[in-house]
This record gives structure tokens, sequence and C-alpha cells, in this order.
């Protein structure tokens, strides 16, 4: 009888299936099989179908971008489909320092600053040191014995340099960089008629096959095995051919990728020449001390696996275009600006009113909150040639939309050392959720029953707890100047009271009115809209508003927008240097999303946790005649805490 077919890799079936084939043979029905010679021959037989099996299966998967688990392989199918995967990226600061050479002699005219190492740092990567250096030459004159070195870039790690040489002989000859951890944005190729020519041309990376002839000095570059790069050149079609005897030297930055940010404090450690009378000096004196002005940022790590298989077939589905959303949300991080930690596009005809003709796109950078509007352009820029003619791109500022929790947590006293230690878990755990990748993106959706679950979890002593969510947005405002604002929440309001009050904002002083005041709504009747006033209190637990000014502006429930009439705004409270007004509501539902260019945050910091005693599970009243209700309704105080000037 032959063997049966299976699926299965296991060892124990293989032997086992072998073994019930050899039994079914009537020349081996009296052999033990469990204690014979035989059955080390049929344990031979299984190891070997195992591990034939094994190897076919990983075979089989490696051919797959889905399914291949190797770097090599999976950097290899994304090359087919012309991807090259992100290279690590070095951190980078601007410092500035100072030569003072009246003690030098010869006297010199300028100084130049050598390619290559220029400041370092202790105790940086864990307690070794990192050096910083710069791709080229820098040259700067001397004024009354002085050189100044003003806002120099320098970039974390070591520059070297690779040499080749092209021969038509040798047709198989690769350009591979031996080294691993360069960053693919600090290459730079020149290409010489010879190794003993003086004059060099430079070429420039290209990622694609459009702009360019066969006279383009480009060179085009892929990942190779180890985490290496290969350079390769043009054909005489897409880019110039090389030449027999071309000597080329390719210089690069080997990094150590986001180890390097952070650092703030640098010294000298480069090399400082001038020539006279045909002569090198080099100065071995006079530097100040470094002035770091910006620090170190921008480091990041070689684009991982998962990456890699999420972003090629995206880019290969979009052919290098921006037409959809997903276009622009695929190619912005993988070829415009890679330190994207999250990104939201979406078309002008999804504003009301729509403006047509437009993408907006919102980006938060791996470091900070907000995109120096040098940035802006430069993406903009880089842009027209993957955008479709006629759509203008508008790159917008990071919105946050805050998340506000007020937790009544009822614990067991038999379970718990004490309510702080119960509290504290409780944060910790809430803080790691507020910290976590569903959160810190835009599209994020703050799911409430998990938030709930991770609070009940936090400890055996937690019995249940009562949670009510809120949403923040921080109005920053323009004082002593008349203004329109409109803000949106991107969730729909509740209206927790038709006599109003609904919405809640820190104290903020206009003009005309001497106290603090503070801004609320009163709906209509519809239920869909309502109307703006300012009211004044005389505490801020006070139950006893005297509005001052109707009419201020309009909200929308529906929509969630808040929107202000022209109105002169004195002074608010101060957040980050801005004068800002905290406007806080109750969301329609606990399921919070950040819609378009929101980007969702739990504020653990201004939430609160307020432990009760379980005197049911405790046993301290098991008749739950004292039991504490907490309400899952709570309205609270009728203003926000923070803007009082009084």
């Amino acid at each position: 009888m032959p063997l049966v077919n299976f699926s299965n890799l296991d060892f124990d079936q293989v032997k086992t299936t072998l073994t019930d084939y050899i039994q079914s043979n009537s020349n081996f029905t009296d052999y033990d099989f469990q204690g014979s010679n035989l059955s080390t021959i049929i344990d031979l037989l299984a190891y070997n179908t195992y591990i034939t099996s094994y190897n076919a299966n990983m075979v089989a998967n490696e051919v797959f971008l889905d399914s291949a688990t190797l770097r090599e392989n999976v950097v290899s199918l994304a090359r087919n489909i012309g991807y090259v995967p992100k290279s690590k990226k070095a951190s980078r600061a601007t410092i500035s320092f100072t030569v003072d050479t009246t003690n030098v002699s010869p006297v010199p005219t300028s100084l130049t600053l050598k390619a290559g190492p220029v400041a370092g740092s202790s105790g940086v990567f864990g307690n070794s040191s990192g050096i910083f250096s710069i791709l080229d030459d820098i040259t700067v004159p001397i004024y009354d014995g002085i050189a100044e070195f003003n806002d120099i870039t320098v970039y974390e790690g070591t520059l070297l340099t690779s040499n080749f040489t092209f021969s038509t002989r040798d047709v198989n000859r690769k350009f591979i960089l031996p080294n691993a951890g360069i960053d693919t944005d600090l290459i730079t190729v020149k290409v010489k008629n010879n190794e003993s020519s003086t004059a060099s041309t430079v070429y420039k990376l290209q990622d694609s096959l459009f702009d360019i002839n066969s006279t383009s000095n480009v060179y085009y570059i892929q990942e190779v095995e180890d985490e290496r790069y290969q350079i390769f050149f043009g054909d005489g079609v897409f880019g110039k051919a090389l030449e027999d005897n071309n000597f080329i030297t390719v210089n690069y930055i080997v990094t150590n990728g986001d180890s390097g940010n952070g650092v703030s404090s640098f010294t000298f450690s480069g090399r400082i020449t001038f020539i006279k009378n045909a002569l090198t000096y080099t100065i071995t004196s006079g530097v100040s001390l470094i002035t770091t002005e910006t620090i170190s940022s921008g480091g990041d790590v070689i684009e991982s696996v998962d990456s890699v298989k999420k972003f090629a077939p995206r880019i290969y589905a979009s052919q290098n275009r921006c037409v959809t959303p997903n276009d622009y949300e695929t190619i912005i991080p993988s070829r415009i600006y890679p330190e994207t930690e999250s990104i939201s596009v979406f078309g002008g005809e999804e504003l009301i009113p729509p403006q047509y003709g437009k993408v907006f796109i919102s980006i938060k950078p791996k470091s900070g909150d907000f995109l120096p509007n040098l940035t802006k352009e430069k993406i903009k820029l880089k842009l027209k040639k993957y955008a479709v003619a006629g759509i203008i791109p508008e790159i917008l500022d990071l919105k946050y939309l805050f998340l506000e929790v007020n937790s009544k947590v009822y614990y067991n006293t038999n379970f718990a050392p004490s309510a702080e230690y119960v509290s504290t878990v409780i944060q910790n755990n809430s803080n790691k959720y507020a910290e976590s990748s569903e959160m810190n993106k835009y599209g994020a959706r703050f799911k409430y029953s998990k938030f709930l679950k991770v609070i009940d979890d936090s400890s055996n002593a937690v019995t249940s707890n009562i949670t009510t969510v809120n949403m923040r947005r921080d109005l920053r405002v323009a004082v002593n100047t008349f203004a329109e604002y409109a803000i949106g929440f991107g969730n729909e309001f509740h209206i927790k009271s038709m006599d109003g009050y609904n919405i809640k904002t820190s104290a903020f002083k206009v003009s005309g009115i001497a106290d603090d005041v503070y801004l609320s709504d009163i709906p209509n009747t519809n239920r869909l809209t309502g109307s703006l006033f300012l009211f004044t209190v005389p505490t801020i637990n006070s139950t006893t508003p005297i509005i001052v000014r109707r009419g201020v502006g309009t909200i929308n429930y529906r929509s969630g927008t808040i929107s202000l009439n022209p109105i002169n705004i004195q002074s608010g409270m101060i957040k980050h240097g801005q004068p800002t007004i905290e406007i806080g509501v109750c969301p329609s539902s606990n399921d919070v999303v950040g819609l378009q260019d929101l980007y969702l945050q739990l504020d653990i910091s201004s939430s609160t946790f307020e432990m009760v005693v379980d005197e049911i599970a405790s046993g301290l009243d098991p008749s739950a005649s004292n039991y504490i209700v907490s309400s899952s309704y709570p309205n609270g105080t009728l203003v926000r805490s923070g803007g009082r000037t009084q």
C-alpha cells in the first residue's frame, strides 16, 4: 500500500506513518519495531523526511514577500518591485566654535576644517564615546585673528571611503560598500577618468528612471546581504555608462542610528589646517569650547522587515504617483520624509465647506510635535514629481485631541496593602496604554471597554470602576486683536443639559469686561446646534454663574465644532509659552476617534483616579446599607481650573 499523504511536520507522525507502512508488508510481520535495529533505521528515515519537509516549507515561504522571514530574502523580493528599504539615519546636530590664530605662525588668512571627525561626546552610547563628522571640508576666513565656524551640521558616525576601478573585462564586478550601518542619504560618489586624474565628476543618487538621459551623471543603490549596499551606474540609456579604467570614490558615514539622539555637549576632535607658501600647517591650539546650537536628533534604525513588507506592495501599487490619500501616506514616509512617525491625509472635498483641488496632509515627526516651515516647503517641493497636476498639497500643523478620564475605582481592602499602592499601579498601566501604538497615531481610537479592562486587571484588589471620558482641545489665541476662532473635535458632543453649560473652559480675559470670563453653551431645541455665551463666577467651584455676554458664537453638537465670532481676547492661561484656552466637552460616544488631522492622546496627567473602598467585597458591609454610589453621569463644576488672574 502507498504511504499516506501528510501535511504535518511533526517527527512522531512521520515515524508512525513509516512504521505503519512497513508493518503492512508481509515480509516484516514478525519484526519488533520498538526494540529491533529496524527502529533505528526508521528513525533515520523519519528524521530525513522531517528535515526535507521543513526545508521545502521554508524555501516555499521565502519566495513570497508576505511569508518570507529572512531580511535578505525580503529585501530581494522588495527589490523586484522597485522598493529600496530605508537605511539607518545618522543623528545630526548643529554646533559652533571659534579658533584664535593670534599666536599662529606663519599668519593664516583662512582655516579649513577637514572632512571627517569633528566632535566627540563621552558617555552617550552606554559608557562609550560617540563621534560626529562632516562630509566635506569647510573653509572660513579669518578676521582680527579669529576664525568663526558657525552653525556647522555634524552627523553621528565615522566618515569612511571606498575606491573601485571599473573594467570592461570584469563584467561581474559589483561595487559593494563593505560596511553595515550606512546612511544612504550621506553617500557622495565621485568618478574620475582614471586613478591618476585630478578632475572628478560628482554623481547624484537617482531613485527612478524619469528626468534622466544617456548623459546624466547618476548612480543607483540597492541593499544586499548583511545590510550592506551596492552602488551601480547607468547603462548609457538611463544614466551615463562608465568607461574602462574609471576610478570611483565613495564617501559615506557609518552610524549608530537612533543611539546618537539627544547629545547636547561636545568636545572638539577635528583637524584644522591652512596652506601657506604651498605648505600645509595644522592648528593644534586656540580652539574654543563648542557651543551646541541644536542638540542631535533625527537618528533612526534601519527599516525593519515588517515595514518593508508593509510599504513595498503599497509603493508598487501607487506606481510612484500620489493619486489617493493612501498613496500620499505611503510615499511621504518612504520616499520624501523618513522621519515621519504618523501621517494623516484627506482630500479637501471632505471638509465643510469643501475645498476642491487640495489635499491636506498632517505629519507627526519622530522628534518634536511640529514640522518647521522649511521642512514643509521641502516636502511640498518633492511632492511635485509624484502628485497629480492641479492638486495643491497643504501641510497642516499637528492638532492634539486630548482625552481626560475621571475614574472611581472600587477595591477590596483585603487584597491591597493600601489605596495609594493600587492607585499607583492603575496609573502606571493607564500610562502604558496612553503610550501604546493604539493611541499615538492618526486615525487612532480610544477603546473604552479595553481601557476599563486595563483598570480592572491592574490588581486583584480592584472589583469595579466607574469611568467617564471627556475631550479637550487647547485653543491658542492671538491677544489684543480682534479675531475669529473655529475649533473642531472630530466627535459628536453629548448634551448633558438643555439648560446649557455642557462645554467648559479655562479662564481668560476679553476687552470690555474686567473680570475673568468663561465660555459655555446653550442648546437649541433641535439638539443639533446651539449658541455660545460668556459668563463669570466668583470662585471656580461656584454654581451661581453670571452671564455677561450672549451670542458670541455657535456650536454644532453633531459635527463637534465650536466657532467664535470676532472677539478681542486679552489673556489666557499660559501653556508652552502661548496664551491658551482649554476647552473641554463630553463625547457622545466613549469610543473617541482621531478624525483627519487630529492626533489622539490620553492625558493621564489631567485625569483622576479616585480609590473607593468596596465595603461589600471587603466584608465591611455585607448588606450594602452604606454602599457608596458613584454617578456614571457626573457634571462637575461649571468651569475648568487655570487661567484665573484674581
